[in-house]
């Protein structure tokens, strides 16, 4: 590896949403354990990602990967679909 190659931050989520062109809405789901009480908790963050074939459909399960900003919302983006929505 060399030093210029930088591990990228990947992520894993669900497709909530495919109207955009060329953007997809990702739901990514993490829990997170209660300072208090121990107990863990679902907690969720949507985020756009630049799809661009158009290849995600709603339901999907994606994996996602850190770019630099494209929009004022967008900068993530599709790497790979993990799983196909159920028809």
């Amino acid at each position: 590896m060399n030093n210029t190659d930088k591990k990228q931050h990947t992520v894993e989520g669900r497709v909530v949403s495919s109207k955009m062109d060329k953007t997809v809405t990702v739901l990514v789901e993490r829990q997170v354990k209660h300072a208090l009480y121990g107990k863990y908790i679902r907690r969720s963050t949507k985020l756009h990602a630049h799809d661009a074939d158009n290849a995600c459909n709603e339901g999907d399960k994606v994996r996602l990967a850190e770019i630099a900003p494209m929009s004022k919302t967008k900068n993530w983006r599709v790497v790979e679909i993990i799983a196909r929505a159920a028809e």
